[in-house]
């Protein structure tokens, strides 16, 4: 884990600067919205990072002077070129379901919610290639596109809030990681239209690799205002809910189940005390003591074989139901990190890590077990990584200060594990841990004066 101090950072602007700024901002577009309260300025400078024992007091106070709504792109140019007249610190957000603090202003100056640019510019009748503004929910997206029988490759468990332009900003993967990877693989996002940060600035499309600097680059490179992405024919998902009384049977299920022809849009495994702390969906019933849980959404045409083959492994099939049709919470709200918020909820002072499992899987789970017990507790995702099924892992620890936390990661590094922390600040850190020179460049290249986001972009922090 890297140093936890703040970034080298520019001073916050004078007050007498946010209110020439608002000031030209309500004169040139009267249908922008400013928001001046503590309240709304506090509402909008924070995302999900308490779930972090790290990044809470770091942050603690952050909060931007100035809170702007957007809802056309005419409008972002407008504070794009007012920040950058004035030379204020600019912050973007979606809805803020983020977890890293990425939109949170270390340097005050403007929160731009993007939010309001909510509409579906184009969907592709024979292609399914879908363009839409930054701020379109993707639940609304899912039901743009139903009528054509398409839907979205993946995404969060944050689904019925997340935004689009959020969740290529700040997310990475998700529901449909399974099949598809992650958002960063060829194929999935196909362009991006950018505003600059330029006193006047330019209205750029970014397609194929040159949108890929911007993709989970926090907002620090460039105004993200509409998306292009491939979509998949619709699926009717079928929700599974699969008990193991043996874990070690689980986990080769869940290595295994990917790799055969059954398709799955899901899989998540999660120990027998995570389970048991779930709230279950209506009908769905509580796993027994010590039983182990398989969630899965899986295609129909798998429903006539999937039950026997898992019965073959050790597994039971406890609960079944199409995806939509259940009242309440669907199972996709008890993967990825709705796992940690649904725990996180009832069992103050844990957190969580991310981690790419080793291949086999099996040493590092044990080791972990040996040393920290039931301080540290499994749920895993299936994904495709590099075109091969992989286990990722978002395990929830009682683990509650940075030396610990560190302790943790450097031990699953040793035993073959990757690592994307979710206790530090920056962009880099939160991934590879190396600077890529393409996000420096793009943001050299769209921020020329560093104003977006700043102290997120390790590569480029006292560049400015």
């Amino acid at each position: 884990m890297p140093d936890l101090a703040l970034p080298p950072l520019p001073q916050p602007p004078a007050e007498a600067t946010i209110a020439a700024l608002a000031a030209e901002l309500e004169a040139v577009e009267p249908g922008l919205v400013l928001h001046r309260s503590i309240e709304e300025r506090t509402r909008l400078s924070r995302d999900f990072h308490d779930y972090s024992p790290v990044l809470t007091p770091l942050l603690a106070g952050k909060i931007a002077q100035l809170a702007v709504v957007a809802s056309t792109v005419e409008q972002v140019m407008a504070v794009a070129a007012a920040c950058a007249r004035h030379g204020v610190p600019l912050t973007l957000r979606g809805a803020g379901t983020g977890n890293y603090g990425q939109c949170v202003p270390l340097a005050g100056g403007v929160v731009l919610d993007l939010t309001g640019l909510n509409r579906v510019r184009r969907i592709d009748p024979s292609s399914g290639v879908l363009e839409a503004e930054a701020g379109c929910r993707l639940a609304e997206l899912d039901a743009a596109l139903a009528p054509h029988g398409r839907a979205l490759r993946m995404a969060p468990s944050t689904w019925r809030s997340a935004s689009l332009g959020g969740f290529i900003a700040g997310g990475s993967g998700g529901i449909g990681s399974v099949r598809w990877g992650f958002l960063r693989d060829p194929g999935n996002l196909l362009a991006l239209e950018v505003v600059t940060v330029e006193p006047q600035p330019r209205l750029l499309t970014l397609e194929g690799g040159a949108a890929q600097p911007l993709n989970h680059a926090y907002g620090t490179n460039g105004i993200l205002t509409a998306v292009t992405v491939a979509t998949a024919p619709a699926v009717a998902w079928q929700q599974v809910v699969v008990d193991f009384p043996d874990w070690w049977a689980a986990l080769e299920v869940a290595r295994t189940l990917p790799g055969t022809a059954l398709e799955l849009d899901d899989l998540t495994l999660l120990q027998a005390p995570l389970a048991a702390g779930m709230p279950w969906t209506q009908g769905c019933p509580a796993p027994a003591a010590g039983q182990h849980r398989l969630l899965l959404l899986v295609a129909p045409d798998t429903l006539s074989l999937l039950p026997a083959w898992l019965a073959e492994r050790g597994g039971t099939v406890i609960w079944q139901q199409p995806q939509g049709s259940s009242r309440g919470g669907t199972l996709r709200e008890l993967t990825w990190n709705h796992t940690t918020l649904h725990w996180r909820a009832r069992h103050k002072g844990w957190t969580y890590l991310q981690l790419a499992l080793p291949v086999p899987e099996r040493p590092l789970l044990e080791a972990v077990a040996e040393r920290w017990g039931e301080r540290v507790l499994w749920h895993l995702e299936g994904v495709r990584q590099g075109g091969s099924a992989r286990l990722s892992a978002l395990p929830v620890v009682q683990l509650g200060n940075a030396a610990e936390l560190a302790e943790l990661i450097n031990f699953c590094r040793d035993h073959g594990a990757g690592s994307a922390d979710p206790h530090v600040l920056s962009v880099e850190d939160g991934s590879s841990g190396v600077v890529d020179p393409n996000q420096v460049a793009a943001k050299t290249a769209h921020d020329p004066a560093g104003l977006l986001n700043p102290g997120k972009l390790r590569g480029w922090v006292g560049k400015a």
